[in-house]
């Protein structure tokens, strides 16, 4: 859009310092690491007010999703400024467990893991074992897990910044973006050349290295592939990244 911010020119608010973690995937030992780096540059630098944001997808591919869950968990009740959206593969284990015989995306693409976290062993080969699959996850999940994803926001903004889990669509206000693409979306954002509104920080897709674009920044270094999790920092005007690796 004309008269949109680029990334050069972009700002967080005057004295706030800004941290957005990419995907964690049941990455445990990165994020551990991640936020003992964060702490020692906040106790380091004493910014008049900072914010942590995490980027979803916490769960799934990783070994450690239920542990990740109550690390957060944890984090946000020591100080309300540790931010946490939504990403499509919590949503997707919302979905499974709402509704066993209609969650693909858990049972596809790493459910497996985040299952075995809580210590149950996921069967989909009948429905019959799926849906006793289900019923000993339910049992086993903390009701502050199942508290903890229905309450994840799926945007947040500051100064010249907005933060989500994919992306945006091209065309549509930031603050009229559909729950959905701010979670799936990614071809007609990827590859849009127009400013936003405000940069948008995202994850979603897993890049080698940290992507600055004008209009967008993907931070989505598949640490559960990779051993590396990677923010971006922002301080006025300054941006950096910061990479957690194991």
């Amino acid at each position: 859009m004309a008269g949109g911010v680029h990334y050069l020119d972009a700002a967080a608010p005057q004295g706030m310092q800004l941290y957005a973690i990419g995907d964690v995937h049941g990455r445990l030992d990165c994020l551990t690491l991640m936020h003992e780096m964060i702490a020692d540059e906040i106790a380091h630098d004493r910014p008049a007010d900072w914010r942590v944001i995490h980027l979803g997808d916490y769960v799934d591919r990783g070994p450690l999703s239920a542990q990740v869950l109550d690390f957060l968990i944890e984090a946000k009740a020591r100080d309300p400024r540790m931010l946490t959206l939504m990403g499509n593969h919590d949503e997707g284990m919302l979905q499974f467990l709402a509704d066993p015989a209609d969650a693909e995306l858990f049972v596809r693409y790493g459910g497996f893991d985040t299952a075995a976290s809580y210590g149950v062993v996921l069967d989909v080969q009948t429905a019959t074992a799926r849906l006793e699959s289900h019923r000993q996850l339910v049992a086993a999940m903390p009701q502050s897990h199942l508290l903890f994803l229905r309450d994840l926001p799926r945007s947040v903004s500051f100064g010249d910044f907005f933060f989500c889990h994919a992306g945006v669509r091209p065309g549509v206000p930031l603050d009229a973006q559909s729950p959905h693409d701010l979670i799936w979306i990614r071809r007609e954002f990827l590859y849009h050349p127009g400013l936003y509104e405000k940069v948008v920080v995202h994850g979603h897709t897993p890049v080698n290295q940290p992507e600055v674009m004008p209009n967008r920044v993907d931070v989505d270094t598949a640490a559960f592939d990779t051993g590396r999790l990677t923010a971006l920092v922002v301080d006025g005007r300054e941006k950096r990244f910061i990479v957690a690796e194991v």
